[in-house]
């Protein structure tokens, strides 16, 4: 926030102060039921029964009420091969239940009072414990890659001037965005950058190849849909390439009820010929980076946020049909939101692409959260996501939530990505956040007959 939003002496750290301090409400909630529980009925029994429940609750509640389900607890497990079969069903969200029920469990070793039950809780405990483990040495099979794909990686920085109104600006980088787009042969990361993961190479036939997708990702290039410059780029490289892009750029429209126009964070859509086959805005905005939630009511906010962005929430989730094929699209922040990317599979999208800027994270810890938590995507939906970023992790992510192909971060570069189409629907895909809802109604209705019980009493 001091580096990159432009804000007053002193508002980074009161807004960070008041930012924990909203979130961290939801685990003293967590640890405020699971008390009230075992006080109103005395079972501390039933209050470790209740407490995955609760947290699933909790977790919900986060995604849906202050909207940051960021790095949830069931997150730690998407390299668990075993673990993470759950989230074809349940989502992240049975990840974390059976992290906090295998927890309670080894805690009844702990506080149950009779000896007998203290063994047989703790050890069923240790015993799920090592089996979960367990999956972290299984390797699922690996999935037939049938398509390339080249994902460019400009790696502009995000505190810089990128409006390139020098003389030759705008044509340098084109022709760099044009150069990247063609590097189909070469070396690649299999797996994670940064892990030791060994290196790769594409080795292309003799004969000219074209790639079934290019993208570039949402980054600060000028891009903008109504720029005839910006338009005839995408024209020639489409041309060019004989290959469909997928661009991140700003995507303007004339507001009837404004009597303006608004700007969009948007992901324009090519076919190989050069024409339009479509824009997808993106729906769900950062908040104090994208936009200003209550304006009226936090008016003054602008003060504090700096180069806080005036972006309009799209309003549709759709498919794109490039060559045959179902591609959907989704921005950024949108992929810590588990039960809005699955719609894009429930539309038919065959492979998901995902774009986006992590520059503002700077080299925390943030943008491998970030990436995890796109995986858990791949894994819920059973799809491939080209993951493409603007200075890392740029990635192409199996339907097992597994990294197959990556390129450093911080470096001017371009991936030859290999995926694959699945159109199968998962249980997830199909119904979304039921198993998180379950858990919230009994949760809460724990709770609520408790505190009932404990009124009672007094």
């Amino acid at each position: 926030m001091l580096q990159y939003g432009d804000m007053p002496t002193g508002a980074p750290t009161l807004l960070l102060i008041a930012f924990s301090l909203v979130l961290g409400l939801y685990f003293g909630f967590f640890g405020l039921c699971v008390a009230l529980v075992r006080r109103a009925t005395g079972s501390t029994r039933l209050a470790l029964a209740a407490a995955p429940f609760l947290w699933v609750a909790f977790e919900l509640a986060a995604a849906r009420i202050t909207s940051v389900p960021w790095d949830q607890l069931g997150y730690s497990q998407v390299d668990n091969s075993i673990v993470n079969q759950l989230a074809p069903w349940t989502g992240v969200y049975g990840i974390s239940f059976l992290l906090v029920a295998g927890n309670a469990l080894v805690a009844a070793g702990f506080l149950l009072d009779r000896c007998e039950h203290r063994r047989t809780w703790g050890a069923a405990g240790v015993v799920l414990a090592l089996l979960g483990t367990a999956g972290i040495f299984v390797k699922p099979t690996r999935p037939m890659a049938t398509a390339t794909a080249v994902l460019i990686q400009p790696n502009l920085d995000v505190a810089s001037d990128n409006s390139w109104r020098g003389p030759g600006e705008w044509e340098a980088h084109i022709a760099e965005f044009t150069r990247l787009a063609a590097e189909q042969c070469k070396t690649y990361i299999s797996g994670i950058p940064q892990t030791g993961a060994p290196n790769g190479e594409v080795v292309c036939p003799p004969y000219p190849i074209h790639p079934d997708l290019i993208a570039w990702p949402e980054s600060p290039a000028p891009f903008e849909e109504d720029d005839p410059r910006f338009q005839q780029a995408l024209i020639g490289l489409a041309r060019e390439a004989h290959a469909p892009l997928v661009v991140g750029n700003i995507g303007t429209e004339f507001s009837a009820e404004d009597q303006g126009w608004r700007d969009y964070n948007s992901a324009l859509v090519v076919a190989p010929d050069g024409a339009r086959l479509g824009r997808y805005d993106k729906i769900h905005l950062v908040p104090f980076g994208e936009y200003v939630p209550f304006q009226r009511l936090l008016s003054f906010a602008h003060k504090l946020t700096g180069r806080v962005s005036k972006f309009t929430p799209g309003d549709k989730r759709e498919v794109f049909r490039v060559n045959g094929h179902r591609y959907g699209v989704f921005i950024c922040y949108e992929a810590v939101f588990a039960d809005e990317v699955r719609e894009f599979a429930q539309l038919g999208a065959e492979v998901l692409v995902n774009i986006s800027d992590d520059g503002w994270y700077g080299d925390t810890s943030a943008p491998w959260q970030h990436l995890n938590m796109a995986r858990m995507r791949a894994i819920e939906n059973r799809r491939w996501i080209l993951r493409d970023t603007n200075n890392g992790v740029t990635a192409a992510i199996d339907p097992y939530g597994r990294v197959r192909q990556s390129i450093s971060r911080h470096r001017v570069d371009a991936l030859p990505a290999e995926f694959g189409f699945r159109d199968d629907v998962t249980f997830y895909t199909a119904h979304g956040d039921v198993f998180a809802w379950l858990c919230a109604v009994v949760g809460f209705g724990i709770v609520g007959w408790s505190g009932r019980s404990l009124l009672r009493s007094l």
